[in-house]
Formats: C-alpha cells, structure tokens, sequence
C-alpha cells in the first residue's frame, strides 16, 4: 500500500461523509479532499430533512467528525465539470468516490402538469429548508393542495403544510419561509397514492405523526383493507395507524388531511395555474401492475406537489445509466461498456437510486470503502500523476471556500436564531453565503432573493 494515498470524494453529503469516516478508519495514512458545489456540507441532512424533526438533524455532529482530522480538507464552491474536471481528479488522486446524490424528479407526465401552481416535492423542500437554489413558493391563495406519492417526503409536505405556526416558528427555516407558511391557512392537504396504503413507502412514526397534528381532521377515502398475510411490521402498523385515523374525531378542525389512495393523476386544470386535479381510480391488473379504471373525479386544488421519486443526472465525465439514474458499478466500483474503470468508485443514490433513510448510506458507503481500500492493498489503482485540487484550483486563480468558512456560515445562523428566539436561521441565498465566505459577514439579508452565484 502507498504511503499517503489521495482520495477525492466528490460530494459532502451523508453519503459522502460517511465514506470520509470509513476511510478514515481503514487507512491510517489516507488524505482526503472532499469537493461540493454548495459552502454548506451535510447535503440532504441540512436541506432534504423536514425542520421540524430536530432529532435527524441531530445526525450532524457524526457527520462531522471527519472534518476534525487533519487528513480531511474540505474544498466548497467548487463544482464537478466547471472547477474542475472528473478527469483532473483521476490523474491526482489514487481513487476517486463520487456522492453526488440524485438531483432531478420524476414526472407525473400528465396533461396542464407544467401549470403554475405545479412543482415537484423537491422544489417545495429546498424552499422551506433554505437551499440557495430554491425558488420562492407563494401561498397566497391557495386553499387547497394536492401531494402526489406515498413515501416520507409526501409526509413532510404535507405536514409542513399544515402544521399549527407554533411548531414551525422553533424550526431554523428562513424568516421569509416561516412568514408565508404562517401567514397563509392551507385548509385540504390531499395525499394520493396510484396503489394501496399496504403498497405506501411511509415509516410508521412519520405516518402516525401526520396523522395526529393538533387541529387537523383526517379524512380517508376508502376503507383500510386487513393485513396481508404476507405484510411486516411496517406495513402492519401502517394500517394500524390508518385505522386508529378513520375513527379520530377532531372538534372544530383547523384543516383536513385527505388520504386517497388507488387513485392517479390524468390532468391538472387550470387556463395558466392550477385550479383542480382530475383523479382516475386504479386497480391492480394480472401482471401487478396499476391500471385505470375510468372512474374520474376532479378535486379542486391551487398547489400540486409531485413527491413520486427522484433521478440521478449525469455527472460530467463519469458513465451514466440513463434508465436508472445512477452511475453503473460492481460492488462500488464505477464501470463502462469496457469495464471497471479503475480507482474510481460510487457511493450513495448515485450508486443505488433514492432508496433508503439517511443512515442507509453508513453501511452501502462501508462497502464501497472496503472495495476502495482492497484495491488500493492489492495495487490495482494507478498512481496519481497530476496536481490534485489545491494546486489545480490555486493555478486557475479559484478560491475554493474552508471548513472554516462553513463554521462561519454556522456561526453567522446561531447568531440569527438568537435575534428571534430560534435555534438558527438558515443563510439562504448564495450572495449573503458568498459574502460570508468572503469577507467574514454576510453584505446582505439572509433570506431569499433572485442573487445566483
């Protein structure tokens, strides 16, 4: 094994992170830089976790423990195929790990879904989490709102939606998300699955939480069917909490959470933004799959939030499955049509797909590690032949942001959150995060405004 090895991971999410932890752990004398695009690290910890579940947040302080060793630099601000080139890794680092997550969604692709008023869930969450790319959502007028999919992101939404302001106003979303969320009553939050509630994707203490908010009357339309003999636990205390729900009373409701399942999307209707959701009933045909069964109703609804999944985009310069969106690989080893490519490697939903919580990727991260580092002991990766990021970075005259950096970002938000009684306050536009980077301080409000970095 070479003395020093040089590894770059490319993403400083969970994923990421966790592979800078294993590696840490199995190579006494491993280097490693860790690049992203954003100041911030923590990836979908900081921006794809509901504020309101502080206890998953909580994930934070063992992410950060690589970050304390002095074989780990951090390179922020620093963006795969415009910084720096996949290939300029390859010659600088013995092995190259690639945690990029997966950024796009998948689509309903149904007629008006391009409407006002229609985004995808991971529109929505970036907006209320703070992330510098998100677009404002406007609540002003909307009554009612229409989540399409049966996973924990629908959950979040819809909680989101339609949580008292007392439960949110503790959170560290960005004073200008607490504002519209708190100064506009949403009062129908429709959740609605193509199969069955025995099919749904929910963790049970997210359902039950859901189900349970204070002043909010659930509504399911149609009976929960008997366990299947085949169901496990999960999806027999999802039931069960959807069963406690049919019979939950609540006097005087604030809003109502709709539950309609075997039921799909055939048009959003609207002359410019949505004004109603046209629903087909669906069954499950011979082969098992979902098929309508030209029974329609139409709900009416403002916002529609489509939470069906998201997709891996190709990373520059890295082989790319464009069915699945992920890059191919054999045990985490990225490959193409000629074969393992090697010392490079993938971790995460890039590696997967979006399947798993975030602790998944602690133990899918370990076996790429172990993959990495039984290749490095048997000197199967090339030795670096090129400048690694630093120097490549500092010869093109671009400043990467620190780690240091972000702890000033985190300072900066602690501080916010004291002004106004809160734990933190999100930084969430990229010129008030550059200008921390920058100049120690933010030149400008921390809320959102239209300033791309």
């Amino acid at each position: 094994m070479r003395e020093h090895p040089r590894v770059a991971i490319v993403g400083a999410g969970p994923s990421g992170l966790y592979a800078a932890g294993a590696l840490l752990k199995g190579d006494e004398d491993v280097r490693i830089d860790i690049l992203d695009r954003l100041p911030t690290p923590y990836g979908l910890l900081r921006y794809g976790v509901a504020p309101d579940h502080t206890s998953l947040q909580g994930i934070q302080r063992v992410l950060a423990e690589p970050f304390a060793s002095d074989r780990v630099r951090f390179f922020g601000l620093v963006e795969l195929g415009q910084d720096i080139t996949a290939d300029e890794l390859r010659r600088g680092y013995d092995a190259v790990v690639y945690a990029a997550g997966a950024a796009e969604d998948r689509r309903l692709d149904v007629r008006g879904e391009d409407l006002t008023g229609s985004h995808s869930a991971r529109e929505f969450v970036a907006w209320y989490n703070g992330h510098p790319d998100a677009e404002p959502h406007a609540l002003a007028g909307v009554e009612a709102a229409v989540t399409f999919g049966v996973g924990n992101v629908a959950v979040d939404v819809a909680r989101i939606l339609l949580a008292d302001p007392g439960r949110l106003s503790v959170t560290d979303m960005p004073e200008a998300v607490l504002a519209e969320l708190t100064g506009h009553h949403v009062a129908d939050v429709w959740v609605v699955g193509r199969r069955g509630p025995e099919h749904a994707t929910f963790t049970t203490t997210e359902l039950r939480e859901l189900l349970t908010l204070e002043g909010v009357q659930p509504v399911l339309h149609d009976p929960v069917p008997d366990d299947p003999p085949d169901a496990d636990r999960r999806v027999r205390q999802n039931l069960e909490a959807l069963r406690a729900a049919e019979s939950r009373v609540v006097e005087a409701p604030r809003a109502r959470l709709h539950l309609a399942f075997w039921r799909r999307p055939v048009e959003l209707v609207g002359a410019s933004a949505v004004r109603a959701v046209v629903l087909e009933r669906t069954v499950m045909d011979a082969t098992g799959q979902v098929a309508g069964t030209g029974e329609r109703e139409v709900v009416p609804a403002q916002l529609v939030l489509r939470a069906i999944g998201y997709r891996g985009k190709p990373l520059p310069g890295v082989p790319f499955d464009p069915e699945r969106g992920v890059v191919p690989h054999v045990d985490g080893r990225v490959v193409d049509n000629a074969g393992v490519r090697p010392g490079e490697y993938v971790v995460g939903w890039i590696k997967r797909g979006p399947l798993g919580v975030i602790g998944t990727n602690k133990s899918d991260a370990a076996a790429t590690v172990r993959a990495l580092l039984a290749d490095l002991e048997a000197g199967q990766l090339p030795a670096p032949s090129g400048p690694d990021a630093a120097e490549l970075l500092a010869g093109r005259g671009r400043a990467a942001s620190t780690f240091a950096d972000w702890e000033r970002i985190d300072a900066a938000e602690q501080a916010a959150g004291e002004r106004f009684g809160r734990p933190r306050v999100k930084v969430a536009t990229w010129h008030a995060l550059t200008d921390l980077v920058r100049h120690g301080r933010p030149g400008g409000p921390l809320e959102h405004e239209d300033d791309p970095a």
